[in-house]
């Protein structure tokens, strides 16, 4: 009997909605709502939908933003990681330098060692080279600020007024920024 009670019932299928009966809106309890409350409804639902589109373009943005930031401060760490490395080396440049100034070609007990400096020191500012330390050596050139310091105002004839007239350290640039800048002396006006 429990099989003939099975075939006798009938499987309901649900029917489809109509256009009309699936764009009506209902209340929380299933009524239906008055025309003006669906406009309501609707007018809502799109500015909802406008602030959720705007929220996604400005957290997409952001998140670009951040990605950029990190790779600009990489690059950054990559390119100055040197930094103090080489400002430190500058000290070695200038006093091979100094060497190389205070002694003549004309003593033969010295010249071996003069050589030995001074091969030394070209090893040395190749080596900077390398890793992008530049010198900045402006004797000559217009006095600018941002690359020279100036340590005197000499009076100079025949030169024309701001120009470098002595450097007493080269300055030194590391990928193009200033790492130390060139101690001056400048023409007066």
């Amino acid at each position: 009997m429990a099989e003939h009670d099975k075939q006798d019932q009938e499987t309901v299928i649900p029917t489809p909605t109509t256009a009309a009966e699936s764009t009506t809106a209902v209340d929380d309890a299933g009524n239906p709502l008055p025309e003006a409350a669906e406009t309501d409804l609707a007018a809502r639902v799109a500015e909802l939908e406008a602030q959720v589109r705007d929220t996604q373009l400005r957290a997409h943005a952001e998140i670009q933003n951040i990605q950029k930031r990190a790779e600009r401060d990489a690059e950054n760490a990559r390119k100055y990681a040197l930094e103090k490395f080489a400002g430190a080396l500058l000290d070695v440049v200038d006093n091979l330098e100094r060497a190389l100034e205070s002694t003549s070609d004309d003593n033969e007990a010295t010249r071996g060692l003069m050589e030995g400096v001074a091969l030394t020191h070209k090893q040395l500012v190749d080596s900077l080279r390398r890793f992008a330390v530049e010198p900045v050596d402006p004797k000559g050139q217009p006095f600018n600020a941002e690359l020279h310091q100036a340590v005197s105002i000499q009076p100079a004839p025949g030169v024309a007024a701001n120009t470098v007239t002595a450097v007493l350290a080269k300055g030194y640039t590391l990928n193009g920024r200033l790492l130390r800048p060139a101690m001056v002396v400048v023409a007066a006006s």
